[in-house]
């Protein structure tokens, strides 16, 4: 895979990922010349992650650059792109980068047309846009995308993510919206999950609930990641149904808000560990009947 040539960086909003990947390709020997960031937070992370980078409108950083790298929420990507081309800030021949896991290259449509190399390269990590998001970010992957039968372009994409120590993995753009769906629900709402049980310890009495929940979450991930369904275990699994109905009676008393998600994810183990020939197949009923079972008020 042949590297890239030293880049002229641009990066278009230092948020928790531009400031980031703007210091990874940094480091990986390409000189960051501009950047743009308004609010106090960006600003204080371009000070910190890139030091000495004069921050500029946006329509400027990308005229300073051989690489644009477009940092943005998902759907402000199209409007900018359109307007930066239209303030003729985008150069045939340049690279254009955006972050997005929602998006392919359609969405650079307007610099492909004239002539720059369109790539999406998205970090499959979430960032805090601290340093220490430069040491994780190898260990991750970025789904990269590139126009379809552009070879070329796939192996830049490649060796700019090589370059920032982490490891490419190609997604066609076909599949990107199952791809960030996949990546979100895992993500999004794990974290959502871990907050409701760190509340449900707090309602019991137990203080510090990460002492009881970081091993066993910790553990819980690993093994879902090895062994897949069969490492599930707990109620659903073993068919107690009693022990479900007591979950659901104790929600609907302490937490009704949090009863709608237990229900759907309860009943997603069911029908997960019943395929597994975890759950037997006798039991499996009554476990559902639980699940569904009007909460005693």
């Amino acid at each position: 895979m042949s590297r890239p040539a030293r880049l002229a960086v641009g990066v278009v909003s230092t948020g928790r990922v531009g400031a980031v990947l703007g210091a990874a390709l940094a480091r990986a020997g390409h000189t960051v010349v501009a950047a743009s960031g308004v609010s106090k937070e960006s600003v204080r992370r371009a000070e910190e992650l890139l030091p000495d980078v004069p921050l500029k409108p946006p329509d400027e950083v990308a005229r300073a650059a051989d690489l644009v790298l477009l940092a943005l929420p998902d759907d402000a990507l199209a409007g900018v792109m359109r307007g930066l081309v239209a303030m003729d800030a985008v150069r045939p021949g340049q690279i254009v980068v955006h972050t997005s896991g929602a998006h392919g290259v359609e969405v650079l449509e307007p610099a492909a047309g004239i002539g720059a190399l369109p790539l999406a390269l998205h970090p499959v990590m979430t960032f805090t846009g601290r340093a220490e998001d430069l040491e994780r970010i190898a260990a991750c992957c970025f789904g990269v995308t590139a126009a379809d039968g552009d070879e070329a372009a796939w192996s830049v994409g490649e060796a700019l993510v090589v370059e920032m120590g982490a490891e490419p993995v190609r997604v066609p753009a076909a599949a990107r919206p199952l791809y960030h769906t996949a990546l979100t629900h895992g993500a999004n709402h794990l974290v959502t999950l871990v907050g409701e049980s760190a509340e449900l310890l707090r309602a019991a009495g137990v203080g510090g609930p990460e002492r009881l929940l970081g091993p066993l979450l910790s553990a819980a991930l690993d093994n879902a990641l090895r062994h897949g369904d069969r490492a599930l275990t707990g109620p659903v699994a073993r068919g107690d149904a009693g022990t479900v109905r007591a979950h659901i009676d104790v929600l609907a008393k302490h937490a009704p808000q949090m009863l709608p998600a237990y229900r759907a994810l309860a009943a997603r183990t069911a029908r997960r560990a019943r395929d597994a020939g975890l759950l037997r197949a006798d039991l499996a009923p009554d476990v559902i009947a639980a699940i569904e079972s009007e909460d005693e008020q």
